[in-house]
């Protein structure tokens, strides 16, 4: 009778690679619909608006190739300057309210009250729609009619023209999306406060430090990486706003909030200029990928002072 040997440590060599083939089979199996949705709905359409940048196209005949002609006229496009400059005023104003509030009402979470239906409460503005809840300020903030402006002037003030004032208009829309967005930013912030050994405070009251000097101290330092995190998402985020000001004041008074999201709207769907349209975009692109690549190096949002 022939016997065959196998050689020593063939065995439990051979099912763990087997065991680890079938798990990447697996994993690629369940990852595949969002790499399938990934690809058609963000890397399909950024490669076409990105070829787009680069021709003459207006839905009725077929993209003509015209080198740089787009970029070039973006560059000596007035309006273009003017919609980047509303657009960084607004990105500016509503960083610093949206943070700042959001940064508060997470401290107060986390020192006062960590109850669930208070979060929740926090969280109820983010489920409302763009579009509907610039359509309940367009109301409550209406000059002669909105309930805001009754109050001012039951109170005896002047009537504000908070969307067609030139000086308020900015400052509105931003504070209308602060109000939507500021809950969600605060849970993301209440989040890395949960990271915090409350230790860390216990050693810091024994050390006779107030609550301002812990914040500061404390708080702020340790909680760098989700505060570089939550940048890098409302400052992307408040770049590509549209829905508020299409619904309110479509880029009024006189281009005072014509952002740039908007006027790549108007240039493509109102002019039918896909391609210029496209080129605006591509530059609006270039300034996120820039302004990330910034704020990730100098935030260091990679490393942590927990470590």
């Amino acid at each position: 009778m022939v016997t065959t040997t196998t050689p020593a440590g063939t065995g439990p060599t051979t099912a763990p690679a087997s065991r680890k083939r079938d798990d990447t089979r697996l994993a690629l199996l369940f990852i595949l619909p969002a790499l399938i949705g990934f690809t058609v709905f963000l890397v399909w359409p950024t490669l076409r608006g990105i070829y787009l940048s680069f021709t003459k196209f207006n839905l009725l005949t077929p993209p003509e190739f015209n080198g740089l002609d787009n970029y070039i006229r973006m560059v000596q496009d007035p309006v273009f300057w003017n919609s980047m400059r509303v657009t960084v005023y607004y990105v500016f104003v509503n960083i610093v309210l949206q943070t700042v509030l959001a940064l508060v009402i997470a401290v107060m979470m986390q020192r006062l009250t960590r109850r669930t239906w208070l979060r929740g409460a926090v969280l109820t503005p983010y489920l409302v729609s763009n579009v509907v809840a610039a359509m309940v300020f367009l109301w409550i903030l209406d000059y002669q009619l909105g309930i805001g402006n009754t109050i001012i002037a039951a109170i005896g003030l002047d009537r504000i023209a908070f969307l067609s004032s030139e000086a308020w208009v900015i400052p509105t829309i931003a504070f209308i999306n602060v109000w939507r967005h500021v809950g969600y930013t605060a849970l993301l912030i209440f989040a890395g406060l949960q990271t915090i050994p409350e230790t860390l405070y216990e050693a810091g009251r024994m050390d006779g430090a107030s609550e301002p000097r812990m914040f500061r101290s404390i708080t702020v330092p340790l909680l760098r990486p989700v505060l570089a995190l939550v940048l890098i998402i409302t400052v992307v985020g408040s770049f590509q706003v549209f829905d508020t000001v299409a619904i309110t004041t479509r880029g009024g008074p006189v281009d005072a909030s014509r952002v740039l999201q908007f006027y790549i709207y108007d240039v493509a769907f109102g002019r039918f200029q896909f391609g210029y349209a496209s080129a605006m975009s591509v530059a609006l692109l270039i300034v996120l990928v820039v302004i990330t690549f910034i704020q990730y190096r100098v935030s260091r949002a990679d490393t942590s002072d927990l470590n």
